[in-house]
């Protein structure tokens, strides 16, 4: 099962019996056939360990769950959608981004600080993405939501990709990050470039990044 999108905004799922589905309530903006809604308390296929790790650690963004036979169309608040297609690789994405995702991934938290050091700690604080993050892995589809357009660059070994902390939306593969910074003397009086910090991801994967420094 995967998303197609119908444009930028708006996404459809083809959903067979037996199949499940996972996304934000309130997301779905039409239906065709036999299809229910329920609220989702799990969410993915982490179980309630899974559940009570989000809720400590803030990623626990309401969910419902989608089941039946027929197609779902689902949008939110007019944002820009993107479609990322896992296989076999983690998806790490701020839970309030998530848009819809295949019930068959894996969904967990995973704590910043453990990537980077004390500077994954700041990271959180400096990006106001806080300290936990939502991964999901396993095969399969997952729409994420973004302002404006997203590229997505990919991140080869030896060639780390610097990015906004602001317009970075989500990454994915064996990758590391971390925060750099290139603060000087001419940013302690006022006279810097507005870039002092950025995220440093290095390894081998793809990040997503957005067309605006604007905040879900």
């Amino acid at each position: 099962m995967g998303f197609r999108e119908i444009n930028s905004k708006m996404v459809e799922a083809t959903l067979a019996p037996g199949q499940r589905l996972y996304s934000q309530r309130g997301a779905m903006i039409a239906y065709r056939g036999e299809v229910g809604f329920t609220p989702s308390t799990t969410g993915g296929s982490g179980g309630i360990g899974g559940m009570i790790g989000r809720r400590v650690a803030g990623e626990a963004t309401p969910l419902m769950k989608v089941e039946g036979s027929g197609t779902v169309m689902f949008g939110h608040g007019g944002h820009h959608i993107q479609v990322v297609e896992l296989t076999g690789d983690t998806l790490y994405v701020e839970a309030d981004r998530l848009l819809a995702f295949d019930g068959t991934l894996e969904q967990g938290t995973v704590f910043l600080g453990a990537q980077g050091g004390v500077m994954g700690m700041v990271r959180g604080q400096v990006t106001g993405q806080g300290l936990f993050t939502t991964t999901l892995r396993g095969h399969g589809s997952v729409a994420v939501m973004a302002h404006g357009g997203v590229i997505e660059l990919p991140i080869v070994p030896g060639r780390p990709v610097h990015v906004d902390p602001q317009a970075y939306v989500a990454h994915h593969g064996d990758v590391q990050n971390k925060l750099s910074t290139a603060l000087g003397w001419r940013d302690m009086v006022g006279r810097g470039s507005g870039e002092a910090f950025q995220l440093e991801l290095s390894g081998r994967g793809a990040v997503l990044v957005q067309a605006s420094e604007e905040k879900l």
